[in-house]
């Protein structure tokens, strides 16, 4: 049997990861996934092109009314979005605040020696070089899990640039844009000056310099499996709609910027298929999360991987 499935970027290394290992323990059976981006793996799954797909924005409700058969959206990982950049001389531990990250995303903050910027960061040689801010050129999950941090925080970032999977970023020079996170983040490391958003294992796996930044308590917080997993605590959903957001966590340990992705499978299906995309899910839950960390990944909560496993078995 040959599955196939598209969709986001973010949490790509480690589906690729399970899914090789998957189709190993499972001979007669290998599973393909695409990394289009969230919006195409929407649109794939709704025309049925897939067997399953994969978006860090969920679906909409209106998405969802368009498959007939039904649509099961299932969190199988969480990630932190990290702001990567590259900076002459490489200064480490760059702090930005919560003022500094949204003006430089709203465009309003333009240089790297900018009083916002290098009042958080006094023992750093910050140059007097513009800022290139690297943003997302497909319909993007990790856009919208990022704006909707942004538009949390910044009224003139809600009234201007919006919060979606395609947003409205100013229309400057210093504003451009690439494809898929791994487009981002190799922009990023080409270009001097430059900052973006993308998910904390593309980081991890290039080496990409990553800012601390500000959260809701006031500490600047660097990514990692602890500061993820502290801004994950205060997921719980209260129901069976597994749709659940942590735009700006509480918490003084806590990453500010993480977030759910989820995998969308039709309820109905051939018998055959959807035995063994439950059993797949099934790998997500346990092999699969033991090697998440390792790659920049959040292991799922506990009362998460439970709603989620007692819902997989909609998957008929």
């Amino acid at each position: 049997m040959h599955l196939v499935g598209s969709g986001a970027s973010f949490p790509f290394p480690l589906y690729s990861a399970w899914l090789k290992d998957f189709s190993k323990q499972n001979p007669g059976v290998t599973v393909d996934y695409q990394a289009k981006g969230s919006g195409a793996g929407i649109q794939d799954f709704v025309n049925h092109t897939v067997d399953f797909a994969a978006s860090d924005a969920a679906m909409k409700d209106e998405e969802m009314a368009k498959v007939a058969e039904g649509t099961l959206l299932l969190p199988m990982t969480a990630g932190e979005i990290v702001l990567a950049y590259n900076l002459p001389g490489k200064p480490k531990d760059l702090k930005l605040t919560r003022a500094a990250y949204t003006g430089i995303f709203a465009g309003t903050i333009t240089k790297w020696n900018d009083p916002a910027i290098t009042a958080a960061n006094p023992g750093a040689a910050l140059p007097d070089l513009p800022i290139t801010v690297v943003t997302r050129s497909d319909a993007s999950g990790t856009t919208f899990v990022f704006t909707q941090h942004l538009v949390t925080l910044s009224e003139a970032i809600r009234k201007t640039v919006g919060m979606g999977t395609t947003v409205q970023w100013p229309k400057t020079p210093q504003f451009v844009a690439a494809p898929k996170n791994d487009g981002v983040t190799a922009t990023i490391k080409q270009t001097p000056g430059a900052i973006g958003y993308i998910e904390y294992g593309y980081a991890k796996l290039t080496k990409a310099d990553t800012a601390s930044l500000e959260n809701k308590s006031g500490k600047f917080v660097t990514p990692s499996e602890a500061s993820g997993i502290a801004a994950l605590a205060s997921a719980d959903p209260k129901s069976d709609d597994l749709r659940v957001w942590i735009p700006d966590p509480e918490g003084a340990d806590s990453y500010p910027i993480a977030s759910f992705t989820w995998m969308l499978f039709y309820k109905k299906q051939a018998p055959e298929k959807a035995a063994v995309l439950r059993k797949l899910v099934e790998y997500g839950l346990t092999e699969g999360q033991k090697g998440a960390d390792a790659m920049g990944y959040i292991p799922l909560p506990a009362n998460i991987a439970a709603k989620v496993r007692a819902a997989a078995a909609q998957i008929q």
